[in-house]
């Protein structure tokens, strides 16, 4: 076989997965390839044209800590900029942004096209060239023979995938691309189990026929917040653009009822799982009988579009059908669809033959991240990514992979989650997932991160030395505000007071301590003061000083609980001889091959007693 091109990281999708790995894998060094069906086709946005959302933008901002692209391109390529749950705790806020489409992935295809060590080629991925179940590369249709030391698989919603609107079936990638037929089939002849999932996405209707009047606006958040904290500058508020919201009408849920049969899902076409958190509007309807009407979000996709994502109204029914709901709702009724919903099923891989790596156990050197995984949503693509690339390139080097905790990333949660527990359904992130989300919050993911990615290769030095002047700010502060004293007989400040429902001081105070009571606002008190601080090292600042006793104490959980991630279990371990092992959870603890004994403790099926037993096996082994 003449190899005609050789890499040592070999990325095969050019979705948020691949792009992460490809560029993560060349800045780290290696000499990177990435195989995309079309250089135009790369970084699109095929559904929701945004970037974040609850628990999503923690992961982007986690991204941007390890050295990742992601929070960057969508800084610099947003419509409109907005926190969310602000009026909740920092555990749940997160930033979402809304996305010009078709600049995110021109900026991001620039970054890919730019990159040192870094090839884009045009082509479709046949099969994978495995030998004694070590991956050496991949056969392209066009280019042929593309050997590699390690590849990393983010196909997306591309293998096997079906097209699917009420009863026609068509063999199609998203919005009439080429799908990959043999890839998964490769996959399943080496050992690889596959399931099928499904998923969907809304008609885009033209921006100049909606009626605005009849529904509400949804503007952004005017202060300054972004995902990279290496972003200086944003789009103005003034200049943002706005979202509106409208709801389903009694017109709109009947005609959907009196159709159920001749959607795609109902008529029994769909043999896919599709997502439980963002299903379809049929399905909301069957789902939730008990609800009058559903929120729909209305949504620019770009400025160089005359187009509106209607955001909620996801369908598989027939166009026709789809003419008649989406003029039911109050300022579509002249509405002209650009483009009609669909459905989409797809090949994706159990994650439970992954390592945390996301390595394959059975393949030597093949990762694989983003939907093949089972997942939805770009930012968990993109977070996969990132990892599959780092741990692809340690592997390379003979290097531990970068495992990243529950206590300290959301990226962390997920990946455990997946491996560890698997999914039958489209997996998304939520902040409900983490068992520690006062620790992970929206801005600490630096503090978290960056350190730790500097150590395994992926940060710049650059970047650390950015974060940890802005940690010696974050200090300076601290400092600064224990050293400012409020007398008890400030006005200013009482007034303040009052506001937030407190009696005027009885002693004096210094403002580090005064910030520590509920609803006090640290900028808006130094303002009366008249200290001039900086607002974005304000907010941090405040959240830490309010919360410090909870963070304290779920520093101290995790670290209780996740002290068995400490104990290793060895790879080669024979779970026939661990005697008094339940038999559900010997079948299980065989099945996905825990790395660690904490990674053990969260399998279903693995009951307390089973880890005394194999705590008890361990200790023997040690001892001889």
């Amino acid at each position: 076989m003449n190899t005609v091109n050789s890499y040592e990281v070999l990325v095969i999708g050019g979705g948020h997965a691949g792009c992460e790995a490809a560029l993560i894998a060349a800045r780290m060094g290696c000499k990177t390839a990435l195989v995309s069906l079309s250089r135009d086709q790369i970084a699109k946005m095929p559904c929701n044209p945004s970037v974040g959302g609850p628990a999503k933008g923690i992961v982007v901002r986690e991204i941007d800590a390890l050295g990742g692209q992601m929070g960057k391109t969508a800084d610099q390529t947003a419509l409109q900029f907005k926190m969310l749950n602000t009026t909740k705790g920092p555990g749940v806020q997160s930033l979402r942004v809304q996305s010009d489409k078709i600049a995110y992935a021109k900026a991001m295809q620039n970054e890919l096209l730019c990159q040192n060590n870094l090839t884009v080629i045009e082509d479709m991925v046949t099969d994978l060239v495995i030998e004694e179940d070590v991956v050496k590369g991949a056969n392209l249709k066009d280019t042929g023979y593309v050997s590699a030391q390690c590849v990393i698989l983010t196909t997306g919603t591309y293998m096997a995938s079906l097209v699917m609107v009420s009863d026609q079936v068509t063999e199609s990638g998203p919005d009439n691309e080429p799908t990959c037929n043999t890839l998964s089939q490769c996959l399943r002849d080496n050992g690889i189990e596959t399931f099928r999932l499904k998923t969907g996405t809304p008609a885009r209707v033209l921006t100049s026929s909606i009626d605005f009047s009849k529904t509400s606006i949804q503007p952004g958040t005017p202060e300054f917040f972004s995902f990279s904290t290496m972003t200086d500058e944003i789009l103005p508020f003034d200049e943002q653009e706005v979202c509106y919201l409208t709801y389903t009408a009694p017109e709109t849920h009947e005609i959907i009822n009196s159709n159920l049969h001749r959607s795609s899902m109902y008529s029994g076409v769909v043999k896919g799982v599709g997502p439980r958190y963002c299903p379809s509007i049929e399905d909301k309807l069957v789902r939730f009988a008990d609800k009058d009407r559903h929120q729909i979000f209305l949504e620019p996709e770009s400025r160089e579009l005359d187009t509106t994502y209607v955001q909620g109204f996801s369908t598989s029914m027939p166009y026709e059908v789809q003419d008649k709901m989406i003029h039911s709702l109050p300022g579509l009724e002249n509405a002209v669809i650009k483009k009609y919903a669909y459905a989409i099923e797809y090949d994706a891989v159990n994650p439970l033959q992954l390592r945390p790596s996301l390595e394959l156990k059975k393949i030597k050197g093949l990762f694989c991240a983003g939907q093949i995984n089972g997942t939805s949503g770009y930012e968990e693509a993109a977070g996969q990514g990132l990892m599959a690339g780092i741990n692809a390139v340690r592997k390379l080097r003979n290097e531990e992979p970068l495992i990243l905790k529950r206590d300290e990333a959301y990226i962390g949660v997920m990946i455990d989650d997946l491996v560890t527990k698997g999914t039958q359904e489209p997996y998304r992130l939520l902040t409900s997932r983490a068992e520690f989300r006062l620790l992970l919050r929206h801005d600490n993911a630096d503090q978290r991160l960056t350190e730790k990615g500097y150590e395994y290769g992926s940060v710049s030095e650059e970047r650390l030395n950015h974060y940890r002047n802005w940690m010696n700010q974050l200090n300076a502060l601290k400092e600064q505000i224990r050293n400012v004293h409020i007398s008890i007989g400030n006005t200013e400040v009482n007034e303040l007071l009052h506001k937030w429902g407190f009696e005027d001081l009885s002693e004096g105070i210094s403002l580090y301590e005064l910030v520590r009571r509920p609803h006090v606002s640290l900028i808006e008190v130094a303002a009366v003061l008249g200290v001039e601080i900086d607002a974005k090292a304000a907010r941090q600042v405040e959240i830490e000083i309010k919360y410090e006793g909870y963070i304290e104490k779920a520093k101290k959980e995790a670290e209780r609980l996740l002290k068995m991630d400490h104990t290793k279990l060895p790879e080669n371990l024979d779970y026939d001889e661990v005697e008094h092992l339940s038999l559900e959870g010997r079948q299980k603890l065989k099945k996905i091959m825990p790395a660690t004994m904490g990674q053990a403790s969260r399998i279903s099926g693995v009951n307390p007693a089973d880890i005394a037993v194999l705590a008890m096996h361990l200790e023997r082994r040690r001892k001889g």
